[in-house]
């Protein structure tokens, strides 16, 4: 077995073992995408960016059978084994691209209508409304207070009715009934902000970690094309001229 086969075979039983492991850790992406929206679903209404986590958990499902796939085909070294497992790579290079795609797309989105939409929750907190238990975990989780700042409060029906800001406002709750008269006492950056340097960090670190993917899968095409061709010109009866 010359260097060029036994290397890019090394390249494909390596790349099914990265597709068993990438679909893992591409669904505990997926999952960590939804789940982190799904905290503050009450603050986005664009529902799209979920798309790039339902393309990602999407992938990680096919992986594992794939993985499988590629193994056999590359072992056996069959022409039709090793023909899917090309096409099933670059079905899912496709598909991750369209997912860093996507993802490039809606997070220039996330900071539309999000003060407007968050500016209609925080009116709508009376303490004890499903409203109210999003902004709570919110401020609490952020550490943060208020839309802009604490004196964002002060427009909202909750302020008018209390004189109050919520106790999740404050950096210590025990000593702190959310006057605002003592904002030291307060947290003193917005949420949005916070808000929104979150759901980018989410968006960059799945995009991160599905172009490395789809590098790996770029190098598996290169491989299977060098296995295939080898190995037909040793069955024909013919040597390469770089041989």
């Amino acid at each position: 077995m010359d260097c060029g086969i036994c290397t890019s075979k090394t390249i494909l039983l390596f790349l099914s073992l990265v597709f068993w492991g990438a679909g893992a850790a591409l669904a505990y992406v997926g999952a960590y995408m939804i789940n982190s929206y799904g905290n503050f679903e009450s603050f986005i209404q664009n529902k799209q960016t979920l798309v790039p986590a339902a393309i990602v958990i999407g992938i990680s499902v096919l992986m594992f059978i794939f993985g499988l796939v590629g193994c056999c085909a590359t072992l056996k070294e069959s022409k039709f084994g090793l023909g899917c497992f090309f096409v099933i790579i670059m079905v899912i290079f496709a598909a991750e691209v369209t997912a860093l795609v996507f993802t490039f797309i809606y997070q220039g989105k996330i900071n539309q209508d999000l003060e407007r939409s968050m500016n209609e929750v925080f009116e709508k907190y009376d303490g004890h409304n499903t409203e109210s238990q999003a902004v709570d975990l919110l401020q609490r989780e952020l550490k943060c207070c208020g839309v802009s700042d604490y004196r964002s409060w002060f427009n909202t029906t909750w302020f008018k009715n209390n004189t109050t800001i919520p106790q999740t406002c404050c950096k210590n709750q025990t000593n702190c009934e959310g006057h605002p008269q003592l904002p030291a006492l307060l947290y003193p950056e917005g949420c949005k902000k916070k808000l929104e340097t979150f759901l980018q960090d989410v968006l960059t670190y799945a995009m991160l970690v599905v172009l490395g993917f789809a590098i790996i899968k770029f190098f598996g095409m290169l491989s299977v094309c060098v296995v295939t061709c080898r190995s037909s010109s040793r069955r024909s009866g013919y040597q390469p001229l770089y041989a």
